[in-house]
């Protein structure tokens, strides 16, 4: 594994008080290196690499308000409409926030879900990752990540871990830590995440000196990386290291992933329409490091097929997270990234291939609070799909007209996922993974099916 050290000196928390950590390690991929598990299997699996179907999943942590961005109610008292009006988009008919004019003009290039009706609750992407809910029944070793599934059933291109995560950390007290490949094994465990296992620097090869703000930056990765190869060298453990690692050495020092990761080979106005990395800003925590949605991007143009990131946080329930300014702040960013993304994907002739997923862990309260703010609420949420050759241009289900619970159509978790494996060409009727009992899993709970409106 491969630790990028981060220079964040604050440790601030969410709501529920975990604590986020002042550093960034990356798990064998976040600056293109690969694990060596994923390593030993890489080409057994290459022959699978023709596919380029990719998703890339787009996590918002702390639960963003469902009433202000994408299922707004005017005609609500005003304790639940909010400050913000709804904006026509390029859809008839179909309204968003009007702090999203630039989602407003391509809103025939994606897909809202207004009836996400089985939220866990908690402060947590476990869900958004795996479908299920926290404590829900599972096999011994866990639900894997969904990149997880990807990675065992279809395997990964050549040179490219197939499950890769830009995720950095919020103080989540699941993801990013062991057991996010569950019972599939830590060989398909997304590449990236955040270690906790206190063992785990004396089993790492550790790039020293590479800060989350310069990971994107080529020489300082060439330099951190020669200066790892000269340490492992000089320390005999080269002469240990199987072809399988050596393999991974030249993969970190000259790759296409070092060259998805150099943002200095995009075309400059397209990288202009992603807006600008802050990653000093620290307001609950959480760098804005937009230009992943571009990196995220690049990555799947190289060859991985599941790509996940978080973006900000949005956990705002009052003082100095009062949520209508933090949604001025914040909703323009978003747009901005977003739409690029979206934008980007179509011009480049990738609509039908990558599919993109946006959402939290729950909705927010329809009363605003005493504070200005809206608190957690599981019972209604939303999501937003692009691309992957889906039917877009159209809202999927509804909430009664105080924003509470679903109306009409609710959609679970699990059926999100089911679209996404069925854009990525999984068949969730025959494809299973064993546990280590010999237990076949299926990747969707039974009944589970895509959302017929999207792939219909």
């Amino acid at each position: 594994m491969l630790e990028l050290l981060g220079k964040t000196d604050h440790s601030p928390t969410h709501c529920d008080g975990y604590s986020r950590r002042n550093f960034l390690k990356v798990g064998g991929m976040a600056a293109g290196g690969l694990s060596l598990s994923q390593l030993l299997s890489l080409e057994a699996k290459a022959r699978t690499g023709s596919s380029h179907k990719a998703i890339i999943n787009i996590y918002l942590p702390g639960g963003p308000s469902h009433l202000d961005m994408f299922d707004l109610k005017p005609d609500a008292p005003s304790e639940i409409r909010g400050e913000f009006r709804p904006m026509a988009t390029n859809v008839p008919g179909m309204e968003i926030c009007e702090l999203f004019p630039r989602l407003a003009k391509i809103a025939d290039k994606y897909a809202i879900v207004r009836s996400l009706s089985d939220s866990d609750g908690g402060h947590d992407c476990y869900q958004c990752m795996t479908g299920h809910k926290k404590n829900s029944p599972s096999p011994a070793g866990g639900w894997p990540s969904f990149g997880s599934w990807v990675s065992k059933v279809q395997g990964s291109n050549p040179g490219v871990p197939a499950n890769l995560s830009l995720m950095y950390p919020t103080g989540n007290r699941t993801w990013g830590e062991a057991g996010t490949s569950g019972f599939i094994g830590h060989e398909h465990a997304p590449m990236g995440m955040v270690a906790k296992d206190p063992n785990a620097r004396a089993r790492s090869m550790t790039l020293q000196g590479m800060s989350l703000e310069r990971m994107l930056d080529r020489e300082s990765l060439r330099t951190s990386i020669d200066r790892m190869r000269r340490d492992v060298d000089a320390t005999g453990q080269m002469d240990g290291l199987d072809s399988y690692n050596r393999q991974a050495l030249e993969i970190l020092s000259d790759s296409g992933l070092a060259n998805a990761l150099d943002l200095s080979r995009e075309d400059p106005k397209i990288a202009e329409r992603y807006g600008v990395n802050d990653p000093a800003y620290q307001r609950d925590g959480a760098p804005k490091m937009i230009r992943n949605f571009l990196v995220a991007r690049r990555l799947v143009e190289a060859g991985a097929r599941v790509v996940s990131l978080n973006y900000s946080r949005w956990d705002w329930h009052g003082g100095d997270g009062m949520n209508f300014p933090r949604s001025r702040e914040e909703f323009p960013l978003l747009d901005q990234g977003l739409s690029a993304l979206i934008t980007d994907l179509h011009e480049r002739g990738l609509q039908n291939d990558v599919s993109v997923v946006m959402w939290g862990e729950f909705g927010r309260t329809p009363k605003i609070n005493a504070k200005n703010s809206r608190d957690h609420w599981p019972k209604a949420n939303f999501c937003l799909l692009a691309g992957g050759g889906m039917n877009t241009g159209q809202v999927i289900g509804a909430t009664d007209s105080r924003g509470e619970e679903p109306s009409e159509r609710p959609v679970k978790f699990q059926e999100v996922f089911a679209t996404l494996y069925h854009n990525i060409g999984i068949d969730l009727n025959n494809a299973t993974v064993m546990d280590a009992a010999g237990r076949p899993h299926y990747l969707v709970d039974q009944g589970i099916q895509p959302i017929r409106e999207l792939v219909g």
